[in-house]
Formats: structure tokens, sequence, C-alpha cells
């Protein structure tokens, strides 16, 4: 749906950018790209996200081992409820609220292991993607001059990625409008 929208916008952009053009617009070159298929069929894009793969994988296994430990440890709560007796009462009570607190403190760092992990992915992946992203902007806008467009429009978004020229209106538009 956000995607049918995208294109809906960028067709309307472009169908705008055509309509409202006077002679020099009309001989603007308009071209598109999908710039996210692009992105995504670079070497760097593979090799990013086979790294990014790898840290998440460490990292799950991390979590596993963790939620192992505390699956046995209340287990072992419970196997100590189930044993309870009159005659043990006091001493498994004692016990079972040190499991408790163990347990409690426990599930506390699985959580902040993972808040930090899910922080340390998202990182990773904008140190890897930034320079995929700027190669390939680098190289939109190098076709786009050589072969004199004005605007690209990315498919994948709707947006204008790339524009020479033109004529900024936006301050024609705040004085119809009213607007200082």
């Amino acid at each position: 749906m956000k995607r049918m929208k995208n294109l809906i916008k960028g067709a309307i952009l472009a169908v705008a950018l055509l309509v409202t053009g006077s002679i020099a617009q009309a001989q603007q070159k308009i071209g598109y790209i999908n710039a996210d298929e692009v992105f995504q069929q670079t070497a760097e894009f593979k090799t990013a996200t086979d790294q990014l793969t790898k840290l998440s994988d460490a990292k799950q296994k991390e979590l596993e081992g963790m939620v192992k430990l505390l699956q046995d440890k209340n287990a072992e709560a419970e196997l100590k409820y189930q044993n309870r007796s009159e005659a043990n009462k006091t001493t498994v009570d004692a016990e079972l609220t040190v499991l408790g607190q163990e347990i409690q403190q426990m599930q506390q760092r699985i959580q902040d292991v993972q808040k930090v992990a899910q922080e340390e992915i998202r990182r990773k992946e904008q140190e890897l993607m930034a320079p995929i992203q700027t190669k390939v902007m680098n190289a939109i806008n190098a076709v786009a001059k050589e072969k004199n467009f004005a605007y690209i429009l990315d498919l994948g978004t709707g947006a204008v990625i790339y524009y020479q020229g033109g004529e900024d209106i936006t301050a024609d538009v705040k004085v119809k409008l009213g607007i200082k």
C-alpha cells in the first residue's frame, strides 16, 4: 500500500513537472530509477548483509544461552516448590526467595543484553550501509549529469532524488497565500 502511494506520488510529481513546464522546462529530461533495487544489488550490500547476519546470529545465540539458564533456574525453583513440606518450609521458602531474586536479576540482564544487542546491530547497519548509499547516490548524480537529466525520480519512494536547475517558487507561493 505504501509502495503504491509512493508510485502515485512519483507519477503525480512527474505529470505536474511536465504539465506546468514552460518551453525551457519542456526540454528538460526527467528520468526515474529504483534506487533501492540498485542499492540491494551492489556487492557491498551483500557483504554488509552477511556481516549483519553474523552479528545478529551471535547476539541471538548469546541471548538463547541466557534464556536457557533462566529456564533452568525457573525449573530449579519449581522443583524446590514441589518438594516443599511442612518440615522444610522455612528453609525452602528462604531458598525460593533467593531464587526469585536471581530470576528477576537474570530477566533484567536478558532485557539489558537484548537492548544493547539491538543498538549494536543498528549502529553496525548504519556504519555499513551509509557508504553504500553514498556510492549509489554519487553514481545516480553522475549518470544524471552525463545524460543531461533535470530530474530523477525514485520509483521506490516517489521522491525527487536529483534535480538540476529549475526555479524555486517557495516565495511566490508564500506571497499568494499571504504568508510573510
